[in-house]
């Protein structure tokens, strides 16, 4: 039976099927999460089951569904690892951890929230089927999306636990996966006029950044430390660890920059948290992406720039650690390794700041919980050190 056009969806259509903005869906759609093609007029259309197909449950941040983190566990054989490497180097809005030891998959499991978690049954392996049923009766993992993949016949489907969701591709999995970081709810992402990308789950990485505490903070020698090591390391004028709020890009720390801030719209690091790598411009003015950017085409004349992201303990993407230089350059492996390096500091440092505020907040409870048996709050948890020291100036 052909299909009707009832079967076909315009990007609109599919926006509302999803419950997202037409933004996102055309983001979905180019990127290749639903399968479509141009007509003669050039409009993207797609076909109806091909949408239905990817929906498996509420998206994150719909009403009364938590907001889990950004990381996917993949519990897989050695030789199929780097066939789910390359895939999901392609969905820069998870962090993956993969793992071809199921108790080492478990011990991660268990110390993090994971958004969802995929088992290889390629070939069919008795402890990874035990692992689903494990997993799927653990009431601490009800937010997270459990998916097998398993090719069609080799597992059948009442053989698996009813929360997991079967597919018989690596590829299929990483659709679902993809679709299931929608956002749909608050705080509103930037609007969809904006020049620069967005994530497809935004509204979470922005309050992930909020959660982090960071913002309008004081000057800190830890962080001061990267930017200056990144500048020298690298023989850059400028070094900057950014935050990127729905409207600006503010500057925790910065080397050879007076200004605290600039428009998020200038931003290079919108394209660098985009990324699992480094992103880098070899020269700017020439890329039409930020040939008009103000930074570029004003009196800045920045040429180069090259930045890395910076993840928070639940694998969003906060902000990024960048290097700027005023003449056009190219960064080799080393230096590509350097700064990833760097990045990766920056990221245990927001890390550090959220488990400091975690015990915080678990002391207080503990006070409140018990009248007349306060404690002091010890020195080392008091708060992350506010001091700038000497050797790492950055104003």
């Amino acid at each position: 039976m052909g299909k009707t056009d009832k079967d076909i969806l315009t990007t609109a259509e599919t926006a509302r099927i999803l419950g997202v903005s037409v933004r996102t869906a055309q983001l979905l759609i180019e990127g290749g999460s639903v399968p479509s093609w141009k007509t003669p007029g050039g409009h993207r259309r797609v076909y109806r089951a091909d949408v239905m197909g990817l929906i498996e449950r509420p998206v994150p941040g719909a009403p009364g569904a938590p907001l889990s983190s950004a990381t996917v566990i993949i519990v897989a054989l050695p030789e199929r690892l780097s066939h789910y490497d390359r895939l999901f180097a392609g969905i820069p809005e998870c962090t993956v951890e993969a793992f071809d030891n199921v108790h080492r998959a478990l011990f991660a499991i268990g110390s993090v929230r994971p958004h969802a978690i995929i088992v290889d049954l390629e070939p069919p392996d008795a402890e990874r089927e035990r692992l689903l049923h494990s997993l799927s009766a653990n009431p601490s993992l009800g937010h997270s999306r459990i998916l097998a993949v398993a090719a069609a016949g080799k597992i059948a489907s009442g053989d698996l636990p009813g929360r997991v969701v079967p597919v018989e591709t690596a590829e299929q999995a990483a659709a679902a996966i993809r679709v299931s970081l929608i956002d749909a709810g608050t705080p509103t992402p930037p609007p969809a006029e904006t020049m620069f990308p967005i994530a497809l789950n935004e509204s979470q990485r922005l309050v992930a950044l909020e959660r982090s505490g960071l913002l309008d903070t004081l000057p800190e020698e830890a962080f001061d430390r990267l930017t200056w090591l990144a500048a020298r390391t690298l023989d850059a004028p400028i070094a900057l660890l950014t935050l990127l709020t729905p409207t600006r890009q503010w500057f925790k720390s910065r080397i050879g920059l007076d200004t605290p801030e600039t428009p998020r719209s200038w931003a290079f690091c919108n394209h660098t948290i985009l990324q699992k790598g480094v992103f880098s411009v070899e020269d700017l003015p020439s890329d039409p992406r930020f040939a008009n950017n103000p930074a570029v085409a004003g009196d800045k004349g920045f040429r180069f720039y090259a930045g890395a992201p910076v993840h928070d303990n639940e694998g969003f993407a906060v902000g990024s650690l960048c290097i700027i230089d005023r003449r056009p350059r190219k960064l080799d492996d080393g230096e590509r390794r350097a700064l990833m390096a760097l990045a990766a500091l920056a990221s245990d440092e927001v890390r550090l700041r959220s488990m400091e505020r975690q015990l915080r907040d678990a002391l207080r409870k503990a006070e409140r919980q018990a009248p007349g048996r306060g404690h002091t709050l010890p020195v080392e948890f008091a708060g992350p050190a506010r001091k700038t020291h000497d050797a790492f100036p950055t104003r």
